[in-house]
C-alpha cells in the first residue's frame, strides 16, 4: 500500500536512510535470525537482549518502522513492520516481543498527541522507543501546568533501552470519581525494577518486561490525552486525529484496539514458527519410540502433528498479515470516503488476530507434546517456545472466548462491557 509522503516536505528531522525499501528493511530482520538463536539462553538470562544487539536494531531501522518521515522515521506500513517483526520473533520469540513492543507504539503517539508532544517526544534525533502499558496503575493529580504522578507499572515490555513510558493511569481530582487517562513520560523520570529474565517467570524471558517506579514525576498538560481513542466514540475521529492532520497519513487515525493484539500474536507466530525448525531437525535425527529402525520423520503419527503444526502455523501467519492489510484498507476508507472505523470494526480486528494467536499456540503445544519428555529439560529451545506461548495464553487480550462475547455485543448494540468501553 503507497505510503504518502507530504511530511517529507515539512521533515524536522532526517531520516537515516531515505531510501530504505520495505524489502531491505525485512531482509534485514531475517538475516539477524541464526544471531538471535545463537544468544536465546544468554538474552533469557540477562531479561532482554544485549546492548549490542539493541545497537543493530537502531541501525537496521527498527524502532524507527511506524514513526513519522516528519521525525525521521521510515512511516512503513503495518504489514512491512509485522512481516520484520515475525523474522526476529522466529529467532528469539522472547526478544520479538520486547523489541515490537518497543517499536509499535510510535504509531500511538504520532496519532494522538499534539504536535508540540510529539516534537519532545522524539526529540532532536528521533530516537523513540516506548512500552505502553495498557492496565490502569498508579495515579495523577492536576498541578500548575500539568500533573503528579505516582506509582508503579508492572509488565513493561520493552523498556530496557526504552527512551520513554506510556501509561495508563488514574485521574484524580477533588470532588470527581478517577478517570482513566493516558500519559507519556520520558526515560529520566523512571525507575526500572530489577525483576525480570532468568527463573522469576515461566517465559518471554528476553522479553525485558520490568516494572517501573515513578515518584513524584511532573508530566506537562499536552503531555495527557484521554482513553477516547480506543474507540468508545468513533464519530470523534470524524474529522481525524492529530496524526493524521500532522502527517497526511491516514495510518495515522490510530484506532490501535486491534493492532495492539497483533503486536501480542507476532511473538507468537514467530515462536511458532521456531518451533517447527527444532521439531524437524529433531525428528529427522531421532528414531521412533515404537519402531528403532525407523526415524521419527518416517512415523506416521509424528508426520500428522508436524504437518498440522506446519498448516497451523501457515494460517496464523496468512490471518495476521491479512488483518494488518485490513486496518489500512479500513484507515485508507476513511480517508478517501469518510466512513468511521467502528468499535465493531476494532473488534472484529481484536477476534482475528486472537484467532491467528491461538492457532500458533496450538502448532507449538501440538510439537511439544510429541516431542518426547527430553524437550522438557531445562535449557531445550522447545520448552522455551512452549513457555513463551503458555505466557502469552494468560494476557488478557489473549481471552479468546471473552472478548468474542464483546464483539458479539458491539454487533448486537449492547454495552461492551470490557475495559471500561
Amino acid at each position: 500500500m503507497a505510503q504518502s509522503n507530504a511530511s517529507d516536505v515539512r521533515s524536522s528531522i532526517r531520516v537515516p536512510e531515505p531510501d530504505l525499501t520495505p524489502e531491505q528493511f525485512i531482509k534485514r530482520a531475517r538475516e539477524l535470525k541464526p544471531t538471535l538463536k545463537n544468544q536465546q539462553d544468554e538474552s533469557d538470562a540477562r531479561g532482554t537482549y544485549s546492548q549490542a544487539m539493541h545497537d543493530t536494531f537502531r541501525k537496521a531501522g527498527f524502532y524507527r518502522a511506524l514513526q513519522p518521515r516528519m521525525f525521521g522515521g521510515y512511516e512503513f506500513d503495518l504489514p512491512t513492520f509485522y512481516s520484520a517483526m515475525l523474522e526476529i520473533s522466529h529467532g528469539h520469540p522472547a526478544v520479538g516481543w520486547g523489541l515490537t513492543l518497543a517499536s509499535c507504539h510510535a504509531l500511538t503517539v504520532a496519532s494522538h498527541w499534539p504536535e508540540a508532544a510529539q516534537r519532545e517526544f522524539f526529540g532532536p534525533n528521533g530516537d523513540f522507543m516506548a512500552p505502553h502499558r495498557g492496565i490502569p496503575m498508579g495515579t495523577c493529580v492536576p498541578v500548575e501546568g500539568g500533573y503528579r504522578v505516582n506509582g508503579v507499572w508492572s509488565y513493561c515490555s520493552g523498556i530496557p533501552y526504552a527512551t520513554h513510558l506510556i501509561a495508563h493511569t488514574l485521574l484524580k481530582v477533588d470532588g470527581k470519581p478517577p478517570s482513566v487517562v493516558i500519559i507519556v513520560l520520558p526515560r529520566a523520570a523512571l525507575t526500572v525494577l530489577d525483576d525480570w529474565g532468568g527463573d522469576l517467570t515461566l517465559g518471554m524471558r528476553a522479553s525485558g518486561s520490568n516494572s517501573v517506579r515513578i515518584t513524584d514525576a511532573f508530566v506537562p498538560a499536552h503531555h495527557l490525552v484521554s482513553l477516547v481513542f480506543h474507540g468508545v466514540r468513533p464519530e470523534d475521529m470524524a474529522e481525524g486525529t492529530p496524526g493524521t492532520r500532522l502527517h497526511n497519513n491516514p495510518m495515522y487515525l490510530g484506532r490501535t484496539i486491534g493492532p495492539y493484539q497483533a503486536n501480542l500474536v507476532v511473538p507468537i507466530i514467530g515462536a511458532a514458527r521456531a518451533a517447527l525448525d527444532e521439531f524437524e531437525e529433531t525428528i529427522k535425527t531421532q528414531k521412533s519410540f515404537y519402531d528403532p529402525t525407523l526415524l521419527r520423520a518416517d512415523d506416521a503419527g509424528i508426520q500428522l502433528a508436524f504437518g498440522e503444526a506446519l498448516a497451523s502455523t501457515a494460517a496464523a501467519e496468512a490471518i495476521l498479515l491479512q488483518g494488518a492489510h485490513r486496518y489500512m484498507e479500513l484507515c485508507y476508507r476513511w480517508a478517501e470516503h469518510g466512513d468511521l472505523i467502528s468499535m465493531e470494526d476494532n473488534l472484529r480486528l481484536v477476534s482475528l488476530f486472537q484467532q491467528a494467536g491461538d492457532l500458533a499456540c496450538d502448532a507449538v503445544e501440538g510439537l511439544f507434546r510429541s516431542s518426547g519428555s527430553f524437550a522438557t529439560r531445562k535449557g531445550h529451545r522447545m520448552l522455551r517456545y512452549f513457555s513463551d506461548v503458555t505466557m502469552y495464553r494468560t494476557h488478557i487480550l489473549a481471552q479468546t472466548r471473552q472478548w468474542a462475547g464483546t464483539l458479539a455485543r458491539a454487533r448486537l448494540g449492547r454495552p461492551l462491557g470490557v475495559g471500561g468501553l
